[in-house]
């Protein structure tokens, strides 16, 4: 007896891959998608680099469908992609924000519109390859990082709900990556050696300030220190993200080295300072997503992590309401370096992701506390 029919998100990679062949081990009926998100050519990106959804991806996942008894579809979502990721890429860089991209593809494209798509195939579930967890009990669904602390990836899941938990497979979260590789190879899958993706799929030459710049007017501004004076000037505020210290086009020795440690784009100016200025102890989060469905009803302990590759930090996360919307609150209990607007900020308990949100540098106005409330 089948367990269900599932729609597997295949890029051609190995993890996807797996988890398609997983899961037909397992007794799923198997159904792999792959998506077209991005066609545009770049004739300068490095030969080695990670284009996204080449042919050679997509002939990847369809020869691995074929080697395991599975269908195998080819979906175009170029427009949904250009509208909810590409656009909203260069629209935060705008705003002297730094966006994680995965972050937009993971809530709209693999979690909204494939779901969608797969609702219309009949399907039961829908699966990817995300280093992350999902396990049930009486209390709902709870999204749980991966058993390779290396390679976990429920950082970019935060945005995930019950409902979507309640459909979603994640069958590569409870082995390490090595393991993984072991299985492809054992299966006698052709992508068991495949490099993995390091660069934004869609800049595969990992240039984003030529992407952005193309695609946004960049308006000079000046570079100036934190009290306000001048320094130099700069060609646009969507050439620089928080921390930044190459190339800030400073001319001179300027001393200690300075780094990016504020962008305006009310005013178009970039504040530079020590590296003492990067840090803080406090931010908030706007867009807040609790996975497990509710939130705290205050002040909580809680690891938190304010990029992808940084590690988790104790702190105090205050759940706030703010117009409606879920906010909140967190205080870390060491100073954090490089704090930047646009990022994520998740956090946990324990292996459990507890919820997360966008970083902001600024309190919301006015926000209540739920504790308040």
């Amino acid at each position: 007896m089948s367990k269900g029919r599932v729609v597997v998100a295949m890029s051609g990679g190995v993890d996807s891959s797996v988890a398609a062949a997983l899961l037909k081990d397992e007794g799923y009926e198997v159904i792999g998608v792959t998506m077209r998100l991005w066609s545009e050519e770049d004739s300068n990106a490095a030969p080695l680099s990670k284009r996204c959804c080449s042919v050679e991806d997509v002939n990847d996942a369809r020869r691995v469908c074929d080697a395991i008894g599975a269908r195998h579809y080819f979906f175009n979502f170029e427009r949904e992609f250009q509208k909810h990721v590409v656009d909203y890429f260069v629209r935060e860089y705008e705003r002297g924000r730094t966006p994680h991209p995965c972050l937009a593809c993971n809530d709209k494209m693999k979690f909204d519109f494939l779901l969608r798509r797969a609702t219309l195939m009949d399907a039961d579930y829908i699966a990817t390859g995300h280093y992350a967890r999902i396990r049930h009990d009486a209390n709902g669904y709870g999204l749980l990082k991966g058993v390779d602390a290396g390679k976990d990836q429920s950082y970019v899941l935060f945005t995930l709900t019950q409902a979507e938990l309640g459909r979603l497979l994640l069958p590569v979260g409870d082995y390490p990556k090595q393991r993984i590789r072991e299985l492809a190879s054992e299966a006698g899958l052709a992508v068991a050696d495949k490099p993995d993706s390091q660069e934004i799929c869609f800049i595969p030459d990992g240039d984003y300030r030529k992407f952005v710049g193309e695609r946004a007017k960049p308006k000079p501004g000046d570079l100036v220190d934190r009290t306000g004076n001048v320094l130099g000037t700069h060609a646009g505020i969507q050439f620089f993200t928080v921390g930044q210290r190459r190339g800030l086009g400073l001319k001179g020795n300027t001393g200690e080295p300075l780094f990016v440690t504020s962008i305006n784009a009310n005013n178009n100016q970039v504040t530079l300072g020590a590296h003492e200025d990067l840090m803080r102890r406090d931010l908030w989060a706007s867009r807040v997503n609790f996975p497990g469905g509710t939130a705290p009803d205050g002040p909580t302990e809680v690891t938190a992590k304010i990029r992808y590759r940084a590690n988790d930090a104790p702190a105090t996360m205050n759940p706030m309401i703010c117009d409606g919307e879920d906010w909140a609150e967190i205080t870390f209990h060491e100073p954090q370096r490089a704090v930047t607007p646009g990022q994520a900020v998740v956090f946990y308990q324990g292996d459990q992701v507890l919820g997360g949100g966008i970083i902001e540098t600024q309190a919301p106005m006015p926000a209540t506390t739920l504790s308040e409330a």
